[in-house]
């Protein structure tokens, strides 16, 4: 059976390696003093203030799993929804040479598609077999969108945290305007929370947010293609008619290409 691998999304990788290496370039291109960026008075207002709000809209759990889920947007698995309609036409044609107690032997990779199967072996009811993938779809959905929208809160924060500390720093500064050596520190705290603030929401954690509503986007689809696939298997279907059922779920010109190689595979059979 096919690999469940992890895989790099290098988009998403090489997306935020550049924007990083295209900032650093551009400090190093100044006077090429990295160092004067680096304050940690500002990196506390921003990244720990930032973190403490975020922390205060979820709870303790999600937002821990949030990291997890932010592995979504590194890495994805290797499946796609041509693996998985391959993968349901060669149970089915299996499932017709012998039976659906056969596919339980068979090892398959996705564990959402082998949960089905198994619901198929024990003889659960079909309805209930539906029932019950789209309760697991919907709460990995739930899961998925919580992780989500801490980022996207974390892009909305950050930003506003860059403000405050800001502020901090331009009072800091006028408090300090009759002690020279006082202002310069203070200007640097009020300039640089608003880049740290502004780093971390646009560069950070927006593309996460949008990189995983767009994995849970294409998992949903192929968790909806796995429903109709395992209901398919179980009213035994011919394989031809699965795949052709399942194909919508490709885009028109992949639809078009599997189409054509699966009769093409027909009738060289």
């Amino acid at each position: 059976m096919r690999s469940n691998n992890l895989i790099t999304d290098f988009a998403t990788a090489v997306g935020l390696v550049g924007a990083f290496a295209v900032v650093v370039l551009a400090l190093a291109l100044g006077d090429g003093s990295v160092e004067l960026f680096i304050n940690p008075a500002a990196f506390l207002i921003v990244f720990g203030g930032s973190t403490f709000i975020v922390l205060m809209q979820f709870n303790a759990g999600q937002f821990f799993g949030a990291i997890h889920v932010a592995f979504k947007a590194f890495f994805v698995k290797a499946e796609t929804p041509a693996e998985l309609i391959d993968l349901a036409v060669e149970l089915q044609k299996k499932a017709r040479v012998e039976n659906i107690l056969a596919l339980e032997r068979m090892e398959i990779a996705n564990p959402f598609f082998r949960k089905g199967i198994q619901y198929l072996a024990d003889g659960m009811e079909l309805d209930l077999v539906k029932g019950t993938m789209l309760k697991e779809m919907f709460r990995a959905d739930e899961r998925h969108e919580t992780g989500r929208l801490i980022f996207k809160s974390l892009s909305e924060v950050s930003p506003a945290m860059g403000m405050i500390g800001t502020l901090i720093g331009l009072v800091q500064m006028l408090a300090g305007l009759d002690d020279a050596a006082k202002v310069g520190p203070a200007m640097a705290v009020a300039l640089l929370t608003t880049l740290y603030g502004a780093v971390l929401g646009y560069m950070v954690a927006k593309p996460i947010a949008d990189k995983l509503a767009l994995r849970n986007k294409e998992e949903r689809l192929c968790k909806m293609l796995i429903v109709d696939a395992v209901i398919a298997l179980a009213e035994g279907y011919h394989p031809r008619l699965l795949e052709e059922m399942l194909l919508p779920y490709l885009p028109g010109g992949s639809r078009e290409k599997a189409a054509h190689y699966g009769h093409s595979h027909e009738k060289a059979k």
